[in-house]
């Protein structure tokens, strides 16, 4: 009975001084950017690795949405993450030159016999940055083709000789030639009203890279 007695308390003893098994539950932040943010979502991958958290690409409310410009309405906390420029680029054999703002809002408004005019579909970031700043409320010319996104675009002006089009400065590649700056628009990441402590550090991340 003494040695039962022995056993039993040191079965105890061993039970309450082994550390209960740690569990921990990975965050999981739902991001979403348009087509010409995209060099930034790739930042914030690179953040959340850091930070040990698990980025899912959601268009559908995401906690982090990262687009080119200010949105015409904004009711969510937005943050400047970085500042991107938007420029008119030409292919390298394009007779089009250096265009002053009214040259590029009559390029853009009317056409050209000489150059085929790219742009956005008219909710694109990019493009609704390039309406505010250019055309000023002019509408864009019926004889305009629409490019998917920045790297479709980038894609047609390195390979097509009369084309002319919008390009932020971060999709600019190849060969091709800018002729006129619509100037800086500001990167926002714009996150829900309430988020968790991981979105703060996300953004500050996006911030001091």
């Amino acid at each position: 009975m003494k040695h039962a007695l022995i056993f039993l308390l040191s079965s105890l003893l061993l039970f309450s001084c082994t550390p209960a098994t740690q569990t921990s539950q990975t965050e999981v932040i739902d991001v979403y950017a348009t087509s010409a943010a995209q060099p930034w979502l790739r930042e914030l991958f690179t953040c959340a690795n850091d930070l040990s958290v698990v980025l899912n690409v959601n268009a559908d409310v995401p906690d982090i949405y990262l687009r080119v410009g200010e949105p015409d309405l904004l009711v969510s906390p937005a943050y400047q993450i970085d500042e991107e420029e938007i420029l008119v680029v030409t292919h390298r054999e394009s007779p089009v030159q250096n265009l002053t703002l009214e040259e590029a809002q009559a390029l853009f408004a009317q056409g050209s016999a000489s150059a085929q005019v790219w742009v956005y579909s008219s909710d694109a970031d990019v493009q609704m940055v390039f309406d505010q700043l250019v055309m000023k409320g002019r509408s864009v010319t019926s004889s305009a083709r629409v490019a998917v996104s920045p790297q479709n675009m980038s894609d047609v002006l390195n390979s097509e000789s009369n084309s002319v089009g919008i390009l932020p400065r971060h999709w600019k590649a190849g060969t091709v030639r800018d002729v006129f700056s619509a100037g800086f628009v500001p990167v926002l990441a714009i996150t829900k009203e309430e988020s968790p402590g991981a979105v703060t550090d996300l953004v500050s991340c996006l911030q001091n890279n």
